[in-house]
């Protein structure tokens, strides 16, 4: 019988650094849609923050730090990464882990290296940390979270990793070509 392994978005093409910066792959345990029901926003923040001690983020915010991060993701909808979730009462929740390539660019330079790709502000006296974005990367729609001072945690479609990728590494070789 064939064996079928499984395999991260970003398998063999992660991690890779160039210049200053570093491209890896995050995989955390789930990655967990939530919109809460109409009017439940509050109660559904107040029961993420008992389960996973993060709250139902504002709109282009994140809440929480590695390992249970809650990712505003649009108007009433955010991402739960890390932490496999119970069911929230007064949520509609969809596990969307097998859906999304989860990636870090780190590195002095990777405000650089993400300003030739995204029409995004990324600086940070501008995009600080736990502000996120919902945008393009060159063509690919991805999410970007400021997860530190020279750290960026990446969210694109499992479908478009590898273009993505491709895109990010040939922007650090350009940052890097230039210093």
């Amino acid at each position: 019988m064939t064996s079928l392994p499984a395999k991260t978005p970003c398998e063999g093409l992660l991690p890779v650094s160039v210049g200053t910066c570093t491209l890896s792959e995050l995989t955390p345990d789930a990655i967990t849609s939530i919109a809460p029901v109409r009017g439940k926003t509050r109660a559904v923040s107040e029961a993420l923050k008992k389960m996973h001690g993060v709250g139902f983020p504002a709109r282009n915010r994140a809440t929480g730090r590695q390992g249970a991060r809650c990712i505003w993701f649009g108007p009433g909808l955010a991402m739960l990464v890390g932490p496999v979730s119970n069911v929230v009462k007064d949520a509609a929740m969809t596990d969307q882990s097998d859906g999304w390539a989860v990636m870090r660019l780190q590195g002095r330079d990777a405000e650089a290296v993400l300003a030739r790709l995204v029409p995004v502000d990324l600086r940070a006296r501008i995009f600080k940390r736990g502000h996120t974005a919902r945008t393009q990367l060159y063509h690919v729609p991805v999410s970007i979270t400021r997860t530190g001072v020279s750290g960026f945690d990446i969210m694109v479609f499992r479908s478009m990793a590898k273009t993505a990728v491709d895109e990010l590494v040939q922007a650090m070789k350009s940052v890097a070509a230039q210093n």
